[in-house]
């Protein structure tokens, strides 16, 4: 089951939150940086692409690391940073500022429920030399595929041997286990040293040097000046190719989260969902949901 939910009041909703997010960054000296879809909004669109519903911010290791450690003197009490630093049932290798006024449930099988959030990527350095990023992407990959197979329903492609490999990465490795390896990877190159950096985006290769990202620049998204990167357009020429042309209508795709409601906390959900994930029968959903 997908939320059919009007996409508009959930953009203007994180607009709200990512400008207060870039008031207290720069009010602490935090640097952030617009990237991914959310960088190619501001320079194509002004703002949110239109069938785009979630932010993406990137921000150097030693300002995320702050931002780890110093998330509750901040932020806003309702704003709150999760990562698998502080939760090891937190599914992903980046962390989110999530709204706790809010409900989302993103994906069920990831069996991780939180508010309305924003992407917070870590930059890193990566080698320099091309073997050696190799080698560097490619245990960070193994690594990555390892945390997916310790959430994923390892029966998704039925019970014969696409089951065993997820089977037994649940049995023997626990997921703190996983993101330390990670991190240790993530964290071998300064970024402020490494003449190229990496958001390490998903199951991506792609690095840039360092000067794309340069100094956090202010540029206009949905009539607010926020910071991107330097060189946009180097970075997003990379990053989509021919980023001005508009995909076609069949690849323009928004996340259709399965649960969303931005009128309640996540935390009184909590009990409902899971009991849901016990029973695996029809979520109730509440009237505000369809946002």
């Amino acid at each position: 089951m997908a939320t059919n939910y009007d996409i508009r009041p959930l953009q203007l909703y994180l607009q709200r939150n990512l400008e207060e997010i870039d008031r207290v960054f720069r009010a602490n000296g935090l640097r952030y940086f617009l990237v991914s879809g959310t960088m190619l909004g501001a320079v194509r669109h002004n703002g949110f692409i239109p069938w785009d519903d979630d932010v993406d911010i990137a921000m150097p290791r030693a300002d995320y690391e702050r931002l780890l450690k110093e998330w509750k003197q901040l932020l806003p009490e309702y704003l709150e940073f999760v990562s698998a630093e502080q939760d090891e049932q937190y599914p992903l290798p980046y962390g989110k500022i999530q709204d706790a006024r809010t409900t989302v449930v993103e994906k069920t099988y990831r069996k991780y429920i939180g508010g309305a959030y924003l992407d917070v990527f870590p930059l890193d350095g990566v080698p320099s030399g091309a073997l050696a990023r190799w080698w560097h992407f490619t245990r960070y990959l193994f690594w990555y595929k390892m945390l997916y197979y310790s959430w994923r329903d390892p029966y998704k492609h039925g019970h014969g041997m696409s089951s065993w490999v997820p089977l037994m990465v649940q049995k023997c490795m626990k997921r703190r286990f996983i993101h330390r390896r990670m991190r240790n990877i993530l964290m071998k190159h300064d970024y402020d040293q490494s003449p190229f950096i990496s958001e390490h985006y998903n199951r991506q290769r792609r690095f840039f040097p360092r000067e794309v990202f340069g100094s956090p620049t202010p540029i206009e998204y949905e009539g607010a000046m926020l910071m991107g990167v330097e060189k946009p357009h180097e970075y997003l020429l990379e990053e989509y190719g021919d980023y001005m042309t508009l995909p076609p209508e069949d690849k323009r795709h928004q996340h259709m989260f399965f649960y969303l409601d931005l009128e309640h906390p996540y935390r009184d959900f909590i009990p409902t969902y899971e009991k849901w994930l016990k029973s695996e029968q029809t979520l109730p959903l509440t009237k505000n949901s369809r946002t």
